[in-house]
């Protein structure tokens, strides 16, 4: 009895089983969670596994329901249930089960179809799910409200929210200015007419965070970077 799963990466090095919330419908949030939390995806290195396991085991309690183990096989790891997922980042990128015979015999490995897939949770629930399981320090809290926009669209006074690699966290800033940092200039690669890349130097927002005599055009730290940006929603 269950709703089972096991998650792993393509180099089947080692897989995570789910006893519990094994479908697609909780498996895609608890990715997403993972990587708005900022944390590093099982198939980079060991510390995304340590982080991922983390939120299940916040979300489940108790002692059992997540187990960790050396990935052997896909046909010796399918646990039944939602089967296998294979991730990719904090992508998934293969899913699978066991193929039966007439008798139900197992004969194989074949891909889940979508239409297999369940679909009973919403995804934003999920998301708050997870995060309330988290110790309440590290939680996202309204980092979940945010809304995604181009940052070529956002507006002086938007709050944005930088995330702080060295704490691990994110916080919401105003924007208080576009431009450049002096000396250390951001560069963005755009199409060129000739479908080359080409290198510019467009006027970037920066937040009021690390400041210099009233001063916070000088940081590269207060740009906003990337194509896109995760803003306060605007009132």
């Amino acid at each position: 009895m269950g709703n089972r799963a096991v998650i792993t990466t393509p180099s089947r090095q080692f897989g995570v089983y789910l006893h519990w919330n094994g479908g697609r419908d909780s498996v895609e949030p608890l990715l997403r969670y993972c990587e708005l939390q900022g944390y590093r995806p099982p198939s980079q290195d060991s510390y995304g596994w340590a982080r991922m396991c983390q939120v299940l085991g916040n979300y489940f309690g108790g002692s059992m329901s997540l187990g960790i183990d050396v990935y052997t096989t896909d046909e010796a790891m399918d646990p039944g249930d939602n089967g296998i997922y294979v991730i990719e980042g904090w992508r998934i990128v293969e899913r699978l089960r066991t193929e039966y015979d007439s008798e139900w015999n197992p004969v194989g490995i074949r891909p889940v179809d979508p239409s297999e897939e369940q679909c009973v949770y919403d995804f934003e629930d999920m998301l708050r799910s997870f995060d309330e399981s988290m110790p309440e320090e590290l939680r996202l809290d309204e980092f979940l409200d945010s809304v995604e926009v181009p940052v070529a669209g956002v507006k002086l006074g938007d709050e944005v929210w930088m995330f702080d690699s060295v704490c691990g966290k994110w916080e919401a800033f105003p924007v208080v200015g576009f431009g450049q940092p002096h000396g250390n200039r951001i560069a963005v690669e755009v199409d060129a007419p000739s479908g080359r890349k080409k290198v510019v130097y467009p006027d970037l927002p920066y937040v009021a965070h690390y400041d210099h005599d009233g001063d916070f055009s000088w940081n590269c730290n207060n740009y906003v970077h990337g194509d896109m940006a995760r803003i306060k929603p605007r009132k």
